[in-house]
Formats: structure tokens, C-alpha cells, sequence
């Protein structure tokens, strides 16, 4: 007797063609980007076993010598060792904000799916490097270095790949919410690498990041046999990226410069079955894209708020360690607090920008109340465990929430913009010139914080503080673009009841 289909079973074929494709593309994308973090995340836990305070485990076994470095791994057993691992991060973040421009050009004119998965198994293989490093019993800066420059150029192929893979089946219409949902994938990232990286960083700190390497290879390998690029590939109909002006949409009221502004393409073409075009439309170019309204903005914004973001993400257990005086796995696991904040974030900015269709005023607003909130989080986050817990989740959303706005949503957004007429081959070089100028703050940001913090920790705070501020000054002009579009909009319905 044959059983029965399997419940799961039975639902897929419940659902729509396009509904399962595009749940397909959105779990497999979530797990591609959810690994690069991962793959990121353990130099920040390593860090604080690289140079711990070895008078805690008393004279050196060797040599009964009262050294506090004996337990070290040179050559981080220096006195300047938060310089060295400034120049760790960097060497990452910079080859990182190169390699992000060239990125989105290559991600234009290539297979997604090549493109993606190839860059996966290669970051996989240079995370294990840093980690074989410890096996092989190497301790000369420059290899760490080259490893880690080698390592931000291959991962620059991620971002701008999944981000236009989802853009590519995702219209305008609740992008801001399901972004802000799958935009999750980096503090999930960040949180299973701080746990994974946390169960040896005490006793064999290489695996740390071999099992990150192998993890990250793995779902590359899983991303070339099972990716769809378009909708049109599996024969299902290609989203609307512009939508109607009405009620709920003010950006359309200024469409005709707005950033985000809609289009007024009929939604019957989004209906309508796909068909080939009769010829392929040529990549924008760099200079092209600049000119997309918004574009400028938006990446000098993400600029500071990805300075502030990295700093966290690179120097927060170690400010747990010192500060709170917690051990390095403890510190490791507290710090995934902000990130979860960061989730919650990212879904609550979503979801307000769906509504308000006001992207650039809900960032501008989340920056704003930050800046107190980082200097309450310095001042009283370590009086106490709960206060502490609390603290990192606010934070963690207030900090984030932007971020994930503007590499989202607001990226898609501006690689379907109406002033390209269709032209679908800008998402990738947006999408990177974006991400690519906020990884100019992500490199700045932790080379800041290992030059500032020898002077205090209230110095690095003070500036990450004035990070955000900027960052919500450069949104000003599109902010009150925005507020006028509103205003206009209530003015004529006002007219509309009058009438």
C-alpha cells in the first residue's frame, strides 16, 4: 500500500508556480548571505583569544616567567596589539570597498549563479586559511594580512548578486517588508558565527574559522544547482517595479525627481505571460548609475551607517571584555544581543517604509534617536546584565535598521528606477556602488576604533556618535523632498473632500 503524499509535499504543490520559485530564491539567497557573515564574524570572537590576559592563568608553564603576553599568539603579543588587529580589519574592509565597485560591474555581465557560487567556495577557502594559520603555527603578520585581503575581495561577490536576484523577483510593492525579513540573513549570520566560533575559541581558535570556510563552500556548492536568476528562466511572469501613485504612495506625488518616485506603468504588464525581448539591453554604466537620482544620497548616508554597524560588529566583544570583564566566549555570546536587535530592526524599517513610502525620513528617524541611545549604552549598558541585555537589542535596531533599508530595499528600489525605462541591468552596479561606498565607513569605522581606543572608550563612542549624525544630514534633501510629497498629496485631497 503506497502511503499517502508528505504534508510538506502537498503544500508546494498547493502554492502557486511563482510563489514557490520565489520562496525558493528567497530562502536560498537568505542562506548564501547568512554564510558570508558567518564566514566574517569570527575575527571579532578571535580577537580576544589572540591576546588575553594571561596573569589569569598564572606564570607561563614553560619558563615561570610573570609575563601577561606568554599565552599570546605572536604576534599579537604586543603592546600595540589593537593596532594589529585595526590593521586586520582594514586589510578586509579596504580590499573589501575596492573590490565592491568592480563587483557590481562584473555581477552585470556574467551569470549570477557562476558569478555567486564561485565566490562562495573561494571565501570558503580563504576563511580556512586564516584558520590553518594556528595549525600550521604561523605567526607573521603578513600572512593574516594577505589572507584577509584576498578574503574581502572574493566576498564582494555576494551582496550585489543576491540583492538582484531578489530584486528580480520582488516588485516595489511590499519590498521594504520582505527585505526587511530576508535582510535578517546578516545578524543571523553574525549570531551563528559568534556561537560556532565561540565552541573553540578557548581551546583550537583555528577551527573557528575552518568550520565557517567549510559551511560558507558548502552553500555555494548548493547555490550553482539550485538558483534561478529571473523569472523568465522557469517560464513565470517577472514582477512590477513601479507602482500606481495613490493614497499610500506620496513618493509618486514627486515621481518626476523623487528617488524612489513611481513610474505609472500599468500593472496589466506585470500580468501578462513572459516574453523574450526582442534584444538584450546593454549594463549601465558606473557614471550612469550615478545619475539615478537618490543614488548619491543614499550611498554617502550608508557611508557612517555602516561605519557604526562594523565597529560593533568588530570590536564589540572585546569592549564586553574589557569593559564588563567577561570571559571571551561569554562576551562572544552577549554580543549577538545586537544583533538580534538588528533583525528587529531591519523588519520594523521595512514595514514603515512600505507604509509612509517614505524610505529616506524613516532612516533619517532611526539615526536620530540612536545617537542618545549609544551614548546611554556606554554610559550605563554594563551596570548590570539586564540593562545590558536591553541596551544591545535597542541599539542593535536602532543601528542597523537603516542600514538594512538602504542595501535592500532601497537599493532595489533604485536599480528599477523609473529614469531607466526598463532597463533591468543596473540592479548589480546600484546595488555595489551603495554597498561599495558604505564599505568605505565599514573599513574606516574598525580602524578608527583600534586608533581611538587606547585613548578610551568614550572617544570611540563619541565618534561613532557623530557617524550617525552625518549620516543623517546627508539625508536632508531627500527627506524634504519626501516631507513636500506628503504635504502636496494631503493638500489635494483635501481638495478632492472639498469638492
Amino acid at each position: 500500500m503506497r502511503a499517502a503524499l508528505a504534508p510538506g509535499v502537498r503544500l508546494l504543490r498547493a502554492l502557486p508556480r511563482d510563489s514557490r520559485y520565489r520562496g525558493l530564491t528567497l530562502v536560498l539567497t537568505f542562506l548564501c548571505y547568512t554564510s558570508y557573515h558567518l564566514s566574517r564574524k569570527p575575527i571579532s570572537i578571535v580577537k580576544s583569544q589572540l591576546h588575553p590576559n594571561c596573569s589569569a592563568l598564572g606564570t607561563n608553564p614553560h619558563n615561570g616567567s610573570n609575563s601577561t603576553t606568554w599565552c599570546s599568539w605572536a604576534p599579537f603579543d604586543q603592546d600595540n596589539y589593537k593596532e594589529l588587529f585595526g590593521a586586520l580589519d582594514n586589510a578586509f574592509l579596504v580590499a573589501y570597498a575596492i573590490g565592491m565597485f568592480i563587483s557590481g560591474i562584473f555581477g552585470e555581465r556574467l551569470p549570477l549563479r557562476y558569478y555567486l557560487s564561485g565566490g562562495m567556495v573561494l571565501s570558503g577557502l580563504f576563511t580556512a586559511l586564516f584558520g590553518l594559520g594556528y595549525f600550521w603555527d604561523i605567526h607573521v603578520l603578513w600572512y593574516f594580512i594577505i589572507v584577509q585581503v584576498c578574503n574581502g575581495l572574493v566576498q564582494t561577490t555576494g551582496w550585489p548578486s543576491v540583492v538582484a536576484c531578489v530584486g528580480n523577483w520582488f516588485g516595489k510593492g511590499k519590498r521594504g517588508l520582505i527585505m526587511g525579513i530576508w535582510n535578517s540573513h546578516t545578524s543571523v549570520g553574525n549570531i551563528l558565527g559568534s556561537l560556532i566560533a565561540g565552541v573553540w575559541v578557548s581551546s583550537e581558535w583555528g577551527l573557528s574559522f575552518i568550520v565557517p570556510g567549510i559551511i560558507i563552500a558548502a552553500v555555494g556548492i548548493a547555490c550553482f544547482f539550485f538558483l534561478v536568476e529571473h523569472p523568465e528562466d522557469v517560464g513565470c511572469s517577472p514582477p512590477l517595479h513601479h507602482v500606481m501613485s495613490d493614497e499610500k504612495d506620496p513618493e509618486g506625488v514627486t515621481s518626476d525627481d523623487g528617488p524612489l518616485g513611481a513610474s505609472g506603468h500599468s500593472s496589466a504588464e506585470s500580468s501578462e505571460s513572459p516574453k523574450e525581448p526582442p534584444e538584450e539591453p546593454e549594463a549601465i554604466s558606473f557614471l550612469g548609475a550615478l545619475r539615478i537620482p537618490g543614488v548619491v544620497e543614499f550611498s554617502l548616508c550608508l557611508l557612517f551607517a555602516k561605519l557604526v554597524s562594523y565597529t560593533f560588529l568588530y570590536w564589540l566583544p572585546l569592549y564586553i571584555v574589557n569593559v564588563a570583564h567577561f570571559g571571551a566566549k561569554e562576551a562572544g555570546d552577549l554580543s549577538t544581543l545586537f544583533d538580534v536587535g538588528g533583525i528587529l530592526g531591519g523588519i520594523f524599517a521595512g514595514l514603515i517604509s512600505d507604509y509612509s513610502g517614505g524610505r529616506a525620513t524613516t532612516c533619517c528617524v532611526m539615526l536620530v534617536v540612536a545617537a542618545p541611545m549609544l551614548f546611554l549604552y556606554n554610559r550605563i549598558g554594563q551596570t548590570g546584565i539586564g540593562t545590558s541585555v536591553a541596551m544591545l537589542i535597542v541599539c542593535g535596531a536602532l543601528v542597523n535598521g537603516p542600514y538594512a533599508l538602504i542595501t535592500t530595499a532601497v537599493s532595489a528600489d533604485l536599480g528599477t528606477h523609473e529614469s531607466l525605462k526598463g532597463n533591468a541591468k543596473a540592479l548589480s552596479t546600484v546595488t555595489a556602488i551603495i554597498d561599495g561606498t558604505g564599505s568605505v565607513g565599514a573599513a574606516l569605522g574598525p580602524l578608527l576604533a583600534g586608533l581611538i581606543s587606547p585613548t578610551g572608550w568614550n572617544n570611540v563612542f563619541y565618534m561613532l556618535i557623530a557617524a550617525d549624525g552625518l549620516a543623517c544630514l546627508l539625508l536632508a534633501r531627500v527627506v524634504v523632498k519626501e516631507v513636500r510629497g506628503w504635504c502636496g498629496y494631503m493638500a489635494r485631497k483635501r481638495g478632492f473632500e472639498q469638492f
